[in-house]
């Protein structure tokens, strides 16, 4: 298999945007009953802050099947939310989860070699955000070093959740051609991951501050700017279905049996 040119990354911004633009109404609604049911999940005692974590590459999958839905040109349903668990494969997506965890908690912990640990204190609440202490630390250059320290396992983990459910795979494999499919597109993944920083950040920021200048009124600028940031988080996670096809094909073959869509009288 050839390599994939650069450009690629923009090409898959391209059709994320285009499988939601035909149903965005849907893939919208399934975004926000994932991030309901999130939301209830934290509420679990002891287990609220692991679970989502936990359980993001079952309902990752949620997603991908939504945009294989759209493309084959029917329609998604909430329902679809739970396919995942439906599937024979949930067991290895959720040991595929505990190893999300697990390199979170590694990535996380080792920011404190650069900041005594500030950034590992807030981000799991244990110390509120005073500004003078972080003024004080390093805490942005712990933060970037915990980045890096996860990419490899972001590598890893890319592909991972539909070459278990799509092709079948254990998780070991799964990972290994995951982290090896990435690092050979790595040209075409650097152009997609700053594409999107342009696009899902430096773009919200220039909308807040032309509706501040002109408008001059926080609540309008949050009426506008919320449901631009969920439209293009939905676009994020329907770009995540190219960057699949484009390297390991069409799933249609691999499939498990789909959640079936309510029938109307």
């Amino acid at each position: 298999m050839e390599k994939l040119p650069a450009k690629t990354g923009w090409i898959w911004i391209k059709e994320g945007f285009a499988l939601f633009r035909k149903q965005p109404a849907e893939i919208s609604t399934l975004f926000l009953a994932y991030m309901f049911l999130m939301l209830l999940l934290s509420f679990v005692p002891l287990l609220g802050q692991l679970l989502p974590l936990m359980l993001v590459p079952v309902f990752a999958m949620s997603f991908m099947q939504a945009c294989l839905l759209i493309e084959q040109g029917k329609r998604v349903y909430p329902n679809l939310l739970m396919v995942g668990f439906r599937s024979p494969a949930l067991k290895n997506l959720l040991i595929l989860g505990a190893l999300y965890l697990v390199a979170a908690f590694v990535a996380l912990a080792a920011s404190a070699l650069i900041d005594g640990g500030v950034f590992w204190k807030t981000i799991t609440g244990q110390a509120a955000l005073d500004p003078k202490e972080i003024q004080d630390s390093s805490m942005s250059l712990a933060m970037l070093f915990s980045a890096a320290v996860y990419a490899p396992a972001a590598m890893a983990f890319w592909y991972a959740a539909p070459l278990i459910m799509w092709k079948n795979m254990g998780v070991s494999k799964a990972i290994f051609y995951s982290f090896f499919a990435v690092s050979r597109e790595i040209k075409a993944f650097t152009v997609y991951g700053l594409a999107w920083a342009g696009i899902g950040v430096v773009l919200p920021a220039i909308v807040s501050v032309l509706i501040a200048v002109l408008v001059g009124n926080q609540a309008v600028t949050i009426m506008i700017l919320l449901p631009l940031s969920i439209a293009l988080t939905v676009v994020m996670y329907c770009s995540f279905y190219p960057t699949y096809t484009h390297i390991f094909g069409k799933p249609e073959a691999d499939l498990p049996p789909t959640v079936e869509a309510p029938t109307q009288e």
